[in-house]
């Protein structure tokens, strides 16, 4: 049975079991989607609970977690998250277990392959063995509080659970529905999600099919006012190695087929699988200033991590309180919780407050690893002059696969880690796989990854200097984080493990390297104490996953840094007022001035274009200053202007497959601005760049015609870029998107502070804002009950609940809730007891 038949089915028996309530009467629907909501006020037995605990919710919907044994914190915060996120920790196990293809069939394969072939669970099994005994038993007790809900049958499961017929409640009584490893495993997905390096290296090497290494460093510039990390000519090294794939192209993007009435979940996760360490721009904004720069004259701190859209949110709000309790000690912390983890990961004790950005630094490196002709069970390895080899470590697989037999997948290792090109796919179509295969080093795969316990020392932090010393254990993904107290300090320190390469290493990870030669190999770490710090001696540090050390700073972290549009603008406004209050913060937060397009701007208004609806378009342009506005038409007509010259630039140069296995994870901006600027004719071709940004335009202006018809002045930027939080899966089922998914008109673009990424190569929606602001968290350490918090979507993870998107609003208005541990009035409070 296909996929789409498959999710036919499953729907028509939702549809079934509706109509027969129906027929029942109207009052066992409205029963089922009564019970399918969770119970926030009176008393529930938790077999587990040590003593009873209060989980009290205020009128920002937060979940107030009272307990007298951080044990049993941990443990109400899995029961909480169960109840109000049950499907998404359901999806979410199945994604790093690798066994979406048990539920949704043979289109989930490429997801759980990749995933079986990276290890991440078996990896979070071995890393859970060295973490400390304090951490284990957080993990332990979240888990117990996890498979308690599931076990207790007095709330029915959303609707998810209802069309797939999946029922956890089994494994839940046995106690192995979650398990101590699923959280650790989940805490891996989300370095895996921040890693980039991985998709650059193959992004690179895609290129040089067709560029020398010269077009190579344009298409891929490097930082402003920096040479390539690579010395290597890259060109010449792989063309001499043969490590090209003589038969083949990239695969493309996958599209669903034409004509189809439910586009295909499976489709949708072959493209999440291809995108794994493949996007760039994942980037968030954090800023601090001290005494001196506020009203108050204590620290103010701002921080908008940008992550995927999706619905639920991938945050939960939340606060544990607990006192210490023998060994174990406890916690009074609120903010941003990980569905799947027990901890809050971003937000504030009474004390100290901090946010994250993405360092983005170069901690995946691919390896090539070279075959033995004689016996292709063995890969080279360094051996002098001469030439040694060892076995492949292999193992085997079984995915279970709905409808169809068993899968044996063997995945096999070499001495860097293992080998991603044995998955089908891009990578694996892309290299001559009888002479070399992709092996993947990467921080978060060692045994002794111990973030976990960094997550857990942040949480009763008492001062930024006992933050700092809480993330020393901090691995990976590494994160920028500025922190403030109390008593005034503000700081920002880099947190997690770098490499330390070799100085004969010329390629320095920017692509893929010979595995067999050792200068190659890392050399270490970077020392905790050597990460870029700053102590705020200039009153103010601000974050946008720029370049964060001095030019002269002795360690290479990456050349793969952000483009400085957000930081520069954040650092412009903050400059603008002496004095800094949480209103011009939140101003700040909901800027939507795009530096980059005021850059590209001149270009587009000199643009000759003969196209009937060039006039109005360019009436249109006039005043327009690169505020990505929603309710007005020219940043549409920019956007589309420079995709267009994009798509006919970049991709006359690299071929059509070639370009779109790359375009829409990456923009190709910087280089965009670099042809532009110096009018290259050998990228824009004869008659120059201002002809092909004619050509450009005429064909923005078509499609343009065909989203939002002829009338130029009515063309609005919202319209095109709705913020979608996308449900898995039900957004990829026209039916049932509208009810599951979390839509609204938004402005902003990719180097916005109030960012609005989108990803051209999504044919449905090319412009729609889909990687945003996850959160917005403003702190005022004069009085931290004034925080304040907002994200897109509701705390509630049930679609038929009227939480489910309460907060859609206020966040596209860029408006707030309070982020209290007094508030004024407690809306709801529920018992969890023995």
């Amino acid at each position: 049975m296909c996929l789409e038949e498959f999710i036919l089915k499953a729907i028509r028996r939702l549809g079934y079991l509706l109509v027969a309530l129906l027929l029942v009467g109207g009052v066992a629907l409205v029963v089922y989607g009564q019970r399918s909501l969770i119970q926030t006020d009176g008393e529930l037995q938790i077999q587990g609970l040590i003593k009873p605990v209060r989980v009290q919710r205020d009128a920002s919907d937060i979940a107030h977690i009272f307990a007298s044994d951080p044990r049993d914190a941990w443990m109400a915060m899995g029961y909480v998250h169960a109840q109000e996120r049950g499907w998404q920790l359901e999806f979410n196990r199945r994604i790093m277990r690798g066994t979406l293809s048990e539920v949704f069939g043979e289109a989930t394969l490429p997801t759980d392959r990749i995933l079986r072939a990276l290890g991440i669970h078996r990896v979070a099994a071995a890393q859970l063995e060295h973490v400390s005994a304090e951490a284990r038993a957080a993990a332990t007790a979240y888990s117990q509080g996890v498979n308690a809900f599931f076990a207790n049958r007095s709330q029915a499961l959303s609707p998810e659970f209802q069309v797939f017929g999946i029922d956890p409640r089994a494994e839940a009584e046995a106690g192995t529905y979650w398990e101590p490893v699923d959280s650790m495993a989940w805490s891996l997905m989300m370095a895996l999600d921040l890693g980039g390096n991985w998709g650059n290296e193959v992004a690179r090497l895609t290129a040089l099919q067709v560029l020398d290494t010269e077009g190579l460093w344009q298409l891929f510039p490097p930082y402003p006012g920096e040479a390539p990390a690579a010395t290597a000519d890259l060109a010449k090294l792989y063309k001499t190695l043969g490590v090209f794939n003589p038969s083949t192209q990239p695969t493309a993007a996958v599209k669903p087929s034409s004509g189809d009435q439910l586009a295909s979940i499976g489709v949708a996760m072959q493209r999440w699988a291809q995108d794994l360490g493949n996007v760039e721009g994942k980037g968030s904004n954090n800023w601090v200033v001290d005494g001196t720069r506020t009203v108050s004259g204590k620290p103010l701190l701002a921080n908008d991590p940008h992550l995927g859209l999706s619905a639920p949110a991938i945050w939960y709000f939340a606060r544990l309180q607990a006192p210490d309790v023998g060994d174990l000690k406890g916690m009074d912390v609120i903010g941003a919780t990980l569905p799947g983890t027990p901890f809050v990961v971003l937000g504030r004790t009474p004390e100290v407050a901090w946010g994250f950005t993405n360092t983005g630094p170069d901690v995946q490196d691919l390896f090539l690893e070279q075959i033995n002709p004689d016996n292709p069970g063995q890969y080279r390895i360094p051996a002098g002059l001469g030439e040694a080899w060892a076995d492949f470590d292999t193992r085997t697989e079984t995915i279970r696969i709905k409808g169809l037999p068993d899968e044996q997948f063997i995945v096999r290792s070499t001495r860097h880690g293992p080998v991603i090109s044995d998955v089908p796919g891009p990578t694996q179509d892309l290299i001559d796989t009888k002479r070399y295969a992709l092996a993947l080093h990467w921080t978060a795969l060692n045994a002794d990854n111990n973030s976990i316990q960094a997550t857990l020392e942040s949480n009763r932090v008492r001062s930024v200097e006992e933050l700092i010393h809480a993330l020393r254990n901090f691995e990976a993904p590494m994160q920028n984080v500025v922190m403030a107290d109390i008593s005034g300090r503000i700081a920002f320190k880099a947190v997690g493990k770098v490499p330390l390469r070799s100085p004969a290493n010329d390629i320095r990870g920017v692509a893929p390297m010979p595995g067999w030669e050792s200068r190659y190999d890392w050399q270490g770490w970077l020392p905790y104490a050597d990460t870029p710090q700053d102590d705020g001696s200039e009153g103010w540090i601000a974050t946008a996953n720029q370049r964060i050390h001095a030019v002269d700073y002795p360690y290479f972290l990456t050349q793969d840094w952000a483009p400085p549009y957000r930081r520069n603008r954040i650092a412009g406004l903050l400059a603008q007022t002496p004095k800094h209050t949480l209103a011009s913060f939140a101003a700040i937060q909901g800027d939507q001035t795009s530096l980059a397009t005021q850059r590209l701007l001149p270009f587009l208004l000199r643009t000759q274009s003969s196209h009937p609806l060039a006039p109005a378009a360019l009436k249109a342009l006039e005043g327009f200053d690169g505020e990505m506005r929603q309710d007005i038409a020219a940043p549409l007509i920019y956007t589309a202007w420079i995709d267009e010259f994009t798509r006919g630039v970049i991709g006359g140069r690299l071929g059509q497959a070639r370009f779109e296995a790359l375009y829409g994870k990456r923009l190709f901006r910087n280089a965009v601005e670099d042809i532009l600027e110096r009018d290259d004719v050998a990228w824009c071709g004869n008659g120059g760049c201002a002809k092909a940004s004619g050509a450009a335009l005429d064909r923005a202006l078509d499609r343009l015609k065909d989203m939002q018809g002829d009338a130029v002045a009515g063309w609005r930027w919202g319209e095109a870029h709705p913020a979608i939080s996308i449900h898995r899966p039900f957004s990829n089922v026209e039916a049932l998107a509208p009810l599951f998914e979390v839509r609204t008109p938004t402005g902003g673009d990719p180097f916005t502070v109030n960012v609005g990424q989108y990803h051209l190569d999504k044919s449905d929606a090319p412009f729609a804002n889909r990687h945003a602001a996850s959160l917005r968290a403003l702190y005022d350490l004069d009085d931290p009950e004034k925080s304040v918090f907002i994200y897109q979507t509701g705390q509630d993870g049930n679609a038929l609940s009227p939480r489910y998107r309460d907060m859609r609003d206020e966040w596209a208005a860029v408006q707030y809730r309070a982020l209290q541990m007094r508030p004024a009035e407690w809306k709801h409070s529920l018992t969890l007891t023995p």
